[in-house]
């Protein structure tokens, strides 16, 4: 399929207009649930932001003379409220709620790279100076959510009695080995749908680590007298399948692949940092030495897909055809 470079600009812009529309969905309703004040106004604010953001896309796609995807962006709405539901329902809502947002805007910040790059490439200096622009906002709230984390905790932890932190331990380090699972499942797949070297050669040498994370965290979930949970591992597991399937379908694969394995090194970094506060909390001092070292890796993966953003907008451009 051969493709223009200018379409290809234009689905991009889509694409980034369907993410904002889901991010409003949670931001209007994240104060209600973030069960503190300081998390519910950083969310508030950046509600303000993701505004400015929607209506700076959609007047570059006015500009093309084309609307927002209706359908894609009603699946995202409905995405959006369906993971607000399941941070409502978990016993530590702020930090569930804070730990997606900071994986969200991760999300964000490399799809607008990706955009910057493909504007670029077409020769739209003002949608690429608007893709830095948003970006550099993106990266912002991210760094403020990351200041949030002892916070999450806190609020999280709040109705926590001494006697039931030992077994919020338990439940942290389950729910880390139920992700590394899913990012197992996930990287499996990667290399095979990549369709760019150093991307899936990066993706491969992650799974090698992540299989080590998640041995290593089962070891040490069984060492304080917890267990893992199968029903949760296999259902993310599941969902890490259907990923795969997602983006084997798109034509653009690396570069989104690339955004998505981005965003989750995010939701892996946070859970960490939350679970290691917990552990900290607990006194649980070889816990807290576990996640430093994963946590290590962790960023470390996180900044080498970074660094292969600009060739995965490449290589997905080639992909369609649509190389300048």
């Amino acid at each position: 399929m051969t493709t223009d470079i200018q379409e290809q600009l234009t689905k991009y812009l889509t694409d980034a207009h369907s993410i904002e529309a889901q991010a409003l969905a949670q931001l209007r309703r994240a104060p209600d649930i973030a069960g503190d004040t300081e998390l519910a106004t950083v969310f508030e604010q950046h509600l303000t932001e993701t505004e400015k953001h929607e209506r700076l896309v959609r007047a570059h796609l006015d500009e093309r003379g084309t609307s927002p995807a209706t359908l894609k962006e009603l699946v995202m709405r409905i995405g959006g409220a369906g993971f607000l539901l399941f941070a409502r329902l978990q016993p530590d809502t702020p930090g569930k709620l804070v730990a997606h947002a900071y994986s969200y805007e991760h999300l964000e910040l490399a799809g607008y790279e990706l955009l910057a790059v493909v504007a670029r490439a077409a020769g739209e200096g003002a949608i690429a100076e608007t893709a830095e622009r948003i970006r550099g906002e993106e990266q912002a709230m991210g760094a403020r959510l990351a200041g949030l984390f002892d916070r999450a905790v806190d609020a999280s932890l709040r109705e926590v009695g001494a006697d039931d932190l030992q077994k919020r331990l338990q439940k942290y380090l389950s729910d880390a080995h139920a992700i590394e699972q899913q990012a197992i499942a996930l990287l499996e797949r990667g290399p095979k749908i990549a369709g760019e070297t150093a991307l899936a050669e990066l993706l491969d040498e992650h799974l090698r680590e992540t299989r080590e994370h998640a041995r290593l965290v089962e070891e040490r979930l069984s060492a304080i007298g917890g267990s893992t949970n199968v029903l949760k591992d296999a259902a993310l597991r599941l969902g890490a399948l259907n990923w795969g399937l997602f983006f084997q379908a798109h034509p653009d694969t690396p570069g989104k692949l690339a955004a998505f394995a981005y965003a989750f090194e995010h939701l892996e970094i946070a859970g960490y940092e939350e679970l290691k506060r917990v552990a900290q909390r607990a006194g649980d001092e070889q816990t807290v030495a576990l996640t430093d070292r994963i946590l290590t890796e962790e960023h470390a993966a996180a900044a080498k897909l970074s660094g292969v953003f600009e060739r995965t907008a490449e290589a997905s451009l080639e992909a369609v055809g649509a190389a300048p």
